[in-house]
C-alpha cells in the first residue's frame, strides 16, 4: 500500500508499512492523542518513501532537512484535524511532498532569473555594511537570541549543539541519550519552531500581524 506514496519503483518502503492490523486511520488518532511512539513510527514508516522521492526531485543537497520539513507539516496537520479522511492518509501525504517540491523548484528557478536578467533586481556591488543593515543584523540577532531561549530546553540544545557547536547528530544522541530517531524529530520540531516564533516577534518588532 505504501509503495503508492511517492515511488512504484522504491520497493525497499514496501517493508516499512504497517501490518494489516494497523490501519492509517488508528495512526492518525494516536498521533492525535500525543501518542509519542505513533510519531516515531509514522516517521520509520514515511521517511523512505519520501527521502527517494525528495532526492530524485531535488538532489541530495539538504535532504535531511527537507525530510524533517515534509514529516512536521504532515503531522501538525495531522494535530490540527486537517486530515479529514485518515483512511487516505498516504494521498494527503503526497500531495504535501509533491507541493513542497514544486515550491522549492519555483524558487530556484526564480533564484536564478533573478541572477541573469538585471530587469529584475541590481546585483548587490557593494558587500560592506552599512548602518541600516547593520541595524536589522543587531535587530535579527537579538530575536533569534530571545527565541532561542523560550524554546523548551531540550529543543533549546539540539539546536545549539547541531547548529552553533556543529556536533554530529551521533555525538548529540550519546551526549543526551537520544535515538537517532528521537533527535531527527526533535530537531524538525525545533526547528520549524524557532522559525514561527521568529517570524512572529519580527513582524511584532515591525508593528505588523504574523499571516495567519
Amino acid at each position: 500500500m505504501i509503495n503508492a506514496l511517492l515511488s512504484d519503483s522504491d520497493s525497499s518502503v514496501q517493508a516499512g508499512a504497517p501490518s494489516a492490523g494497523q490501519s492509517w486511520s488508528r495512526l492518525v488518532k494516536r498521533i492525535q492523542s500525543g501518542d509519542a511512539s505513533a510519531m516515531e513510527e509514522m516517521y520509520g514508516v514515511f521517511t523512505t518513501g519520501i527521502r527517494f522521492y525528495l532526492c530524485r526531485q531535488l538532489g541530495p543537497q539538504d535532504l535531511d532537512d527537507r525530510v524533517h520539513e515534509a514529516f512536521v507539516t504532515i503531522t501538525q496537520s495531522i494535530r490540527r484535524g486537517e486530515v479529514r479522511e485518515p483512511e487516505r492518509l498516504m494521498g494527503y501525504v503526497r500531495t504535501v511532498v509533491r507541493r513542497q517540491v514544486a515550491a522549492q523548484i519555483e524558487a530556484v528557478v526564480e533564484q536564478r532569473r533573478r541572477q541573469i536578467d538585471p530587469s529584475l533586481g541590481a546585483v548587490v556591488r557593494d558587500h560592506q555594511p552599512n548602518p541600516e543593515r547593520q541595524a536589522i543584523e543587531r535587530e535579527h540577532t537579538a530575536v533569534a537570541y530571545r527565541v532561542l531561549q523560550s524554546l523548551p530546553r531540550r529543543d533549546r540544545e539540539v539546536l545549539v549543539r547541531f547548529y552553533l557547536k556543529e556536533q554530529s547528530p551521533a555525538e548529540i544522541c550519546r551526549e543526551m541519550d537520544l535515538s537517532a530517531t528521537q533527535f531527527r524529530l526533535t530537531k524538525s520540531r525545533a526547528k520549524v519552531r524557532f522559525g514561527e516564533l521568529g517570524r512572529a516577534r519580527l513582524a511584532r518588532h515591525r508593528g505588523f500581524q504574523p499571516a495567519e
